[in-house]
């Protein structure tokens, strides 16, 4: 039977477990553990675990998060990097006997087969609070490779949030937006400021919720082929769409055949790639396509 937990959280029982361990934050990591219950509320609301679901966490850290997901949830797998992290969870998740804990790499972790054997295949729901500095690497990862999952609850860098949120016409607005935008639709659950996290991270953070698309709300003819074209729109933002395309590499598009599509998709000739929407970016891939 499970252990229903009071209030959990606060920064001197985090501080307390760390010195039971001697545990030494690991820079290369990216570590910052939150410490903040209200926060932790605040994800859970968004993540809307139920008692059926399996949970995948992604840098559980001490566990804090984890119990709460435990409490919800059919099944938490949590997978963390940092070996000296496991005795910790271990202990902290002691009296949960629906978790398991993972030690690897998740860009290593073959999450099909984890994801058959665990659940039958059946989509999961993915919980993280990601280092920053490979935030992106491992949403893509997620969602390039269409791992069956229902949405991601994810903790990220402040920045990174607006900038996977915001539509054309905004500076933020990016090659990050579109990607994010084409798999899932996101939305912002809560912003964080650097006093709940030990230790204090130098930016803000912010709760994004993304809920995965069953249907992909554009279907391009190539969609390698519309990446390549939105990479290509803002390596260089300051360019319009023609020079920018005309000079990426790996495209081999020349200036009269990019005049030619903007043309019939009724765009004009110095449009900018931050002008266009991801149906946009479709329907002028697919004028490449045809051609």
């Amino acid at each position: 039977m499970r252990k229903i937990l009071s209030k959990e959280g606060g920064p001197g029982q985090t501080i307390e477990i760390l010195k039971k361990y001697g545990f030494v934050f690991q820079k290369r990591f990216g570590q910052n553990f939150l410490i903040d219950p209200h926060v932790l509320d605040k994800i859970m609301g968004a993540a809307h675990i139920q008692p059926d679901d399996l949970v995948l966490e992604i840098g559980p850290g001490i566990g804090t998060l984890t119990q709460h997901l435990a409490c919800a949830a059919r099944k938490v797998i949590a997978v963390e990097i940092d070996r000296s992290l496991i005795p910790i969870l271990e202990d902290t998740l002691g009296d949960f006997d629906n978790t398991e804990i993972i030690h690897s790499d998740i860009l290593k972790v073959d999450l099909e087969t984890l994801i058959q054997e665990q659940n039958q295949g059946k989509p999961v729901k993915v919980v993280a609070n990601l280092p920053y500095y490979i935030t992106t690497p491992i949403l893509m990862d997620l969602l390039e490779k269409r791992i069956p999952v229902t949405s991601l609850t994810v903790m990220v860098q402040k920045e990174v949030a607006k900038r996977m949120c915001v539509g054309p016409g905004s500076k933020e607005y990016g090659a990050l937006s579109l990607a994010v935008q084409y798999y899932a639709r996101p939305s912002i659950a809560a912003h964080v400021p650097s006093n709940c996290f030990l230790p204090r991270p130098k930016v803000g953070s912010t709760v994004v919720q993304l809920d995965v698309y069953d249907v992909l709300p554009v279907r391009p003819a190539d969609e390698r082929l519309m990446f390549q074209i939105i990479r290509a729109s803002f390596n260089q933002r300051r360019k319009t769409l023609v020079n920018g395309l005309k000079n990426a590499p790996g495209l081999s598009l020349e200036k009269d055949e990019i005049h030619d599509a903007l043309d019939r998709c009724g765009f004009s000739a110095d449009i900018r790639g931050e002008d266009l929407s991801l149906g946009q970016f479709a329907e002028l891939s697919d004028m490449f396509t045809k051609k």
